[in-house]
């Protein structure tokens, strides 16, 4: 698990808006890198509502938002267009992002074991640092938390 102070893992991965990005990309500004399990699931749509509906916020502290989810880059581009969303969605399809970040991992459900994303949230700042790493997000709340760690 990445905690405070680690070197953000760089990444090469596909986005809604450009081919292939990686975190190099951005270097310069902040970065809210938050990993989550499925598209239009409600978990997932309630939080990446909240971090459109804050934007604004986001952007007057200059960070950026990227979402990460092991779907196809044609399922992101529909949950955008269903849920309105104004940031990039990348894929994650082999989970190798997921793994670097530690936000990969055995998960249960009705008493089934399986392998699956986490859902984290990793704040970055301008040079590549992890200002704070969040694991097992609750959704409820979690916008303002973030924004909170944010300089």
């Amino acid at each position: 698990m990445l905690q405070k102070g680690d070197k953000a893992p760089d990444f090469k991965l596909e986005s809604t808006e450009v081919k292939v990005v990686s975190l190099k990309d951005f270097k310069g500004k902040n970065v809210v890198l938050y990993f989550y399990p499925k598209d239009n699931t409600p978990g997932c749509t309630t939080e990446a509502c909240s971090f459109r509906d804050n934007i604004d916020a986001f952007s007057e502290k200059d960070t950026v938002i990227l979402g990460v989810s092991p779907d196809k880059i044609a399922s992101h581009h529909k949950f955008i267009d269903k849920q309105g969303l104004n940031f990039p969605l990348l894929s994650d399809p082999e989970h190798v992002a997921a793994e670097a970040y530690g936000a990969w991992g055995e998960k249960s459900m009705f008493g089934k074991k399986y392998m699956g994303i986490i859902r984290s949230t990793f704040v970055i700042d301008k040079t590549g640092k992890i200002v704070e790493a969040f694991y097992k997000v609750k959704v409820k709340g979690h916008t303002e938390e973030v924004l909170a760690n944010l300089v």
